[in-house]
């Protein structure tokens, strides 16, 4: 099974790749972050007729997650609890049916936090501790269990081209790598590093012409359950994604499991 994390930085801007990319590659499961789309104007039809069951968990203009698989859905949950006036789309989850049991795929779309200093970084580390709790109870489960999606995390120096530029961003935050690390000592493996060591950047700045320095950085991780990191075979970064007409500032990051 290849299950694949991508912020699409806009479902509409960014239809005709999505729908090229699932047609060449054809993962089994594909989550998606900020679709920047209300769950009605999500391009169900088009995706569908390439063999995907969609679920949705959409926001006008900014945010919005969705999850698109091959797999029938057994149970989705949308939003992260905590906060019951929490009104960003940020996490779904799907439960899907395989050989031997199941595998639970919760795709997330943490906070970016900037500027820090601001109610923006405040709910960025409230968030993460709100996923700590979260995970806490899903590993409880003892199942297979993939937590993916863009964590707007820079673990490492090694995942930053020029890390001393992030010095100070709410990706690069002391706070921020706290929670990180707090969040993985539950028992979670970071899936690209457990196949490589190298420099695997998943995103280029517009702004500053990134991609033609590749001045990248890693924020788009998939953290796995012990169930899980039993079954990864290994991890592809898409990077020529980038290089394509049209496209995100982030790649899609694959996993291949033996479910």
């Amino acid at each position: 099974m290849r299950i694949a994390t991508w912020n699409i930085n806009g479902v509409k801007a960014r239809q005709g790749l999505l729908l090229k990319w699932l047609e060449d590659v054809s993962p089994d499961i594909v989550c998606l972050q900020e679709i920047k789309s209300v769950d009605e104007a999500f391009p169900r039809m088009e995706i569908e007729a390439l063999g995907y069951n969609v679920e949705t968990f959409g926001q006008k203009s900014w945010n919005g997650v969705a999850i698109l698989s091959k797999h029938q859905f057994d149970e989705v949950t949308r939003g992260l609890p905590g906060d019951d006036g929490d009104e960003q789309s940020r996490l779904i989850e799907g439960v899907f049916s395989v050989e031997g049991g199941v595998v639970r795929v919760c795709c997330i779309y943490l906070p970016n936090g900037n500027p820090v200093g601001t109610d923006k970084f405040t709910y960025k580390l409230g968030w993460m501790d709100r996923l700590h709790s979260f995970v806490e109870d899903r590993l409880a489960l003892e199942e297979p269990f993939i937590l993916l999606g863009d964590y707007n995390i820079i673990p490492a120096a090694v995942d930053a081209k020029n890390p001393k530029q992030w010095v100070g961003d709410a990706l690069f935050r002391p706070e921020s790598a706290e929670r990180w690390r707090a969040l993985t000592n539950l028992g979670l493996t970071d899936a690209v590093r457990a196949v490589t060591d190298e420099p695997s950047y998943t995103f280029w700045d517009f702004k500053t012409f990134g991609w033609d320095r590749d001045d990248g950085i890693r924020i788009d991780h998939l953290l796995l359950s012990p169930q899980a990191a039993d079954r990864l075979n290994d991890v592809i970064v898409h990077r020529e994604v980038r290089g394509m007409e049209k496209p995100s500032d982030h790649v899609p990051v694959e996993g291949d499991f033996s479910f």
